[in-house]
């Protein structure tokens, strides 16, 4: 048998209600239905959100690069973490999981 795909959820956290970490579980949690292995950043640190910035980037990008496919929830164009993920995705030749204008 096959491993499912593995697809990092990417999307704003800062200035986000609760760091927006229901919207990456509500994904996390539809991908799983779709028999897809989700990545989903809002677990990583147990869900702590005081640590420094650039630990939360080197891990996230780390977990990107590992990934089939990535996803991207509402509002990802507006944050500098997702659109960096976006630009790293590209250059890796990580194809969104749904049509997505990269722009």
């Amino acid at each position: 048998m096959e491993a499912p795909l593995k697809v990092y959820i990417s999307g704003p956290m800062t200035g986000y209600p609760d760091w927006n970490f229901p919207a990456f579980h509500r994904k996390a949690e539809e991908l799983k239905k779709m028999g897809l292995d989700p990545v989903n950043p809002a677990e990583n640190f147990g869900g702590q959100t005081d640590l420094p910035r650039e630990l939360y980037m080197k891990t996230d990008i780390g977990q990107l690069v590992e990934c089939d496919r990535i996803v991207f929830l509402e509002g990802w164009q507006t944050s500098r973490g997702a659109v960096l993920e976006a630009n790293v995705a590209i250059e890796c030749g990580i194809d969104p999981l749904e049509d997505v204008y990269y722009g």
